[in-house]
């Protein structure tokens, strides 16, 4: 934000449905793409802008798909990072493709049970929770170990934090977990096999919204299965055809708009000056 409010950009991060600030319904089907993308357009709207530059990763690069295909006339460019465009795969919902992948420990099926995800992580605590997944490194689908939140996503948590990771980042980012809980940021993963119902007439809809695509090398979604195939091999070019270029980052895990914040930050600005 301050880097592109430093060059004259007006930037907007709002708190999703269900996180931080933002009001957090308690039914499990809040949490559509239809609503997220429907609050998003009503933001946009408050700011009165017809058209905005979208920036989102990992979920909200999942929503910002989403919002490309629903609204493209107010989205000028996109910024996508780590999430290529899914495929909707018409003969299988995508929790159940899922699982019959990766096995019932993959971390998308051990949060489908509203509740148990919640208690698992509440017995480690928010600040574990949260330095565990941020500090990840290992490549590949996240597996759970059976039956408990356990060492999560990084087996290895580190003592001390990387360096650009801060002490302040993560209290705050704790702070306001535990006024939330992780019911909210739960209930998207809860929502995916109705996402695959409701975005049925959108089956094969290809994305035209100009799209710069960046993900780091070490990013866990871009090491699972096929998904190099599919960002390099002509797919992804094929379902988003106005998509202009694809940066891998050496060295980069999944948060790598934290990671390599500033280097994200000039991608971007690169990217939409052009607009």
């Amino acid at each position: 934000i301050a880097a592109l409010g430093s060059l004259g950009y007006r930037a907007v991060a709002p708190d999703l449905r269900g996180y931080g600030d933002t009001d957090a319904p308690g039914s499990v089907n809040s949490y559509t793409g239809f609503h997220i993308v429907g609050d998003l357009v009503a933001l946009i709207d408050l700011l009165g802008v017809e058209q905005v530059f979208l920036v989102a990763h990992d979920w909200g690069a999942i929503i910002g798909w989403y919002f490309c295909m629903f609204r493209p006339e107010r989205i000028k460019a996109y910024v996508c990072l780590s999430v290529p465009l899914l495929h909707r795969n018409p003969k299988i919902k995508t929790v159940d493709a899922m699982r019959a992948a990766y096995g019932d420990d993959y971390y998308i099926c051990r949060f489908q049970e509203p509740g148990k995800m919640e208690a698992q992580m509440a017995e480690v605590g928010t600040a574990y929770v949260l330095k565990n997944i941020l500090t990840t490194r290992k490549t590949g689908p996240p597996i759970l170990p059976k039956g408990e939140y356990g060492t999560g996503f990084n087996p290895d948590t580190p003592d001390t934090l990387p360096s650009w990771l801060t002490e302040a980042d993560l209290a705050y980012f704790v702070s306001k977990f535990e006024k939330t809980g992780f019911t909210g940021g739960l209930n998207y993963y809860r929502n995916l096999n109705l996402n695959w119902e409701l975005m049925a007439p959108w089956r094969g809809a290809k994305v035209y919204v100009p799209v710069k695509f960046i993900t780091g090398e070490l990013d866990m979604v871009y090491t699972s299965l096929n998904m190099k195939e599919y960002i390099h091999g002509g797919g992804f070019k094929e379902d988003v055809p106005n998509l202009e270029e694809v940066i891998v980052q050496k060295g980069v895990a999944h948060f790598n708009n934290q990671e390599a914040a500033e280097e994200i930050s000039n991608h971007i600005y690169e990217f939409i000056k052009k607009f």
